[in-house]
């Protein structure tokens, strides 16, 4: 069996970024050979995933990258906040996104599954050196040919990623971002409802109304369901940062297209 220096271990471990023991042992069975050894650290890695697959993932970080009209932004999950925190991991979030909007480009829309199979070997590495069950949760990406901007809250906890068009500044848009991730509206207008939702939450509104004649209930309802949508309507929360107007008609030459909000393990 070849001698292994504590020189050669660090040379692997410089190469691979694996434990130290783990390039010692991948070292010891494969008689001092380097490549031998990265290949055998690379196979060792897929064992530990496969045997960290079933560990609940809940804590991690989201990312968003933005490079002129085009935009990605990622949840990577951990199985625990310490890892969550930890260098390396925050490092490969980092990487991984900047690779995900250069190898994306041309795509719009919900990337997952692409950006799962591009960082599929990179995550098997990841994890043989952390030890822990991590993945690449979700991904999402923005071409457009307004402008984007993005938010991260609670050191990436949360995640905003917005598409408009229209007049704006930079400081409009990170504060329209960080009224998205304060107040969480599901739709930008109340024309993207489901009119299946809406139909329902008139039946609802109509059920707590006793004891009034037609014309009044449905006056009422209709008050509801104005309601209804200042709450659940971007365009029509009360704004951030003047409650008694909203976005709608504080800046009437801005349109906002589209938005994602993303909190860290939440429930898809």
């Amino acid at each position: 069996m070849a001698n292994i220096s504590a020189a050669l271990v660090k040379e692997l471990r410089d190469k691979t970024d694996a434990g130290m023991m783990d390039c010692k042992k991948a070292l010891a069975e494969t008689n001092g050979d380097m490549t031998a050894a990265i290949e055998y650290l690379r196979k060792t890695g897929i064992t530990k995933a496969e045997k960290r697959s079933g560990k609940t993932v809940k804590e991690g970080k989201i990312s968003a990258v933005v490079s002129g009209n085009s935009a990605v932004m990622i949840e990577v999950l951990s199985e625990t906040d310490f890892v969550a925190s930890n260098d390396k991991f925050k490092g490969y979030v980092k990487s991984s996104n900047e690779s995900l909007l250069k190898n994306t480009a041309g795509s719009d829309g919900d990337i997952s599954a692409k950006a799962q199979a591009l960082e599929k070997e990179n995550l098997i590495g990841l994890i043989a050196v952390i030890g822990e069950n991590i993945q690449l949760r979700r991904a999402y990406r923005f071409e457009t040919t307004g402008k984007i901007a993005t938010y991260l809250h609670l050191g990436g906890k949360i995640g905003v990623m917005i598409d408009v068009e229209g007049e704006s500044t930079p400081e409009l848009l990170n504060d329209i971002c960080m009224h998205i991730a304060a107040f969480r509206p599901c739709y930008v207008r109340s024309t993207e409802v489901p009119a299946e939702a809406v139909a329902k939450e008139k039946e609802i509104a109509s059920a707590q109304i006793t004891g009034k004649p037609a014309n009044i209930i449905d006056k009422i309802v209709t008050g509801k369901i104005h309601k209804w949508f200042s709450d659940i309507c971007l365009v029509n929360q009360p704004w951030i940062r003047d409650d008694k107007t909203c976005l709608e008609k504080a800046y009437p030459k801005l349109k906002i297209k589209r938005f994602i909000r993303w909190e860290v393990g939440q429930e898809l």
